[in-house]
């Protein structure tokens, strides 16, 4: 075998080890009511390839307790690099994603580049700060050229509309089939996507959906942003399940450091 096939072989091996570690794109396999067979405390059994949910000790989400928190000043802002893409609507089965075509741009965290791969959203939030669960969260997906996941994610009290879900209103309404095909819905850029806050918390864990991989790197913007309850309800009656939730239990922190990035004041 030569150097040409030896390295297409070693780049076809990663993209399949790395569309493994990703989150199921099929949710129907598995289910958010508590007391169904397929619940959240059953997705380790489900399959071998979930056991993680299970067993794993760096689950994700967990509870931001201040007297668990470090604050630290050396993270460095959150840069984000993003720029107007080609982009899809999908309905998962419990959510709705918004699935970038092209490359939409990155972020870097601790000198690693982690491009954008999707966008969804959890209802009531999966995090909580000090107990208190939110009326949504956002989750931005990102990957790095190795595989590594990195997710950034926002919280929302119910309030003033969310400008970024206003754009999008539009197009959520006309998906209300979990089997139609991803629609194409034209140019998204993600920097209209609302953070206004330097501080943010920091942690490892793993994706909230099975197969739950873990040494994820999850970034939760401190500042809690508004959103109306029409537009939490559309994201809801989209995906157009049983469910009134899409969010996963509260996992435990363990022996996991939570930081807190405040920048140094002036």
């Amino acid at each position: 075998m030569d150097n040409s096939s030896i390295l297409c072989f070693f780049v076809v091996l990663l993209i399949s080890f790395s569309n493994a570690q990703r989150e199921v794109e099929d949710e129907s396999e598995f289910s958010y009511e508590r007391n169904k067979e397929n619940g959240p405390h059953k997705w380790g059994n489900l399959k071998p390839e979930w056991k993680m949910c299970g067993k794993g000790e760096m689950q994700s989400p967990i509870d931001l307790m201040d007297e668990r928190v470090r604050v630290v000043s050396h993270l460095g802002r959150l840069t984000r690099n993003y720029k107007p893409s080609n982009a899809t609507l999908k309905n998962r089965g419990h959510d709705m994603m918004l699935r970038f075509k092209e490359g939409p741009g990155s972020i870097k965290i601790n000198g690693t580049e982690y491009q954008l791969l999707q966008l969804h959203w959890h209802s009531p939030s999966e995090h909580t700060i000090n107990g208190k669960r939110f009326a949504l969260e956002l989750h931005m997906v990102h990957e790095s050229i190795t595989g590594r996941m990195a997710v950034v994610t926002v919280l929302y009290n119910i309030g003033r509309p969310d400008s970024f879900l206003s754009l999008l209103e539009s197009k959520l309404l006309v998906i209300t089939d979990q089997n139609e095909a991803e629609k194409n819905i034209g140019m998204i850029d993600p920097k209209k996507i609302e953070i206004g806050s330097r501080e943010y918390y920091r942690y490892i864990g793993s994706l909230t959906t099975p197969p739950c991989t873990q040494n994820v790197t999850w970034t939760i913007v401190k500042k809690v942003r508004t959103v109306t309850k029409n537009q939490v309800s559309l994201l809801r009656v989209a995906v157009h399940d049983d469910s009134n939730t899409n969010a996963r239990p509260i996992q435990p922190t363990n022996k996991r450091m939570v930081k807190l990035y405040r920048p140094k004041s002036s």
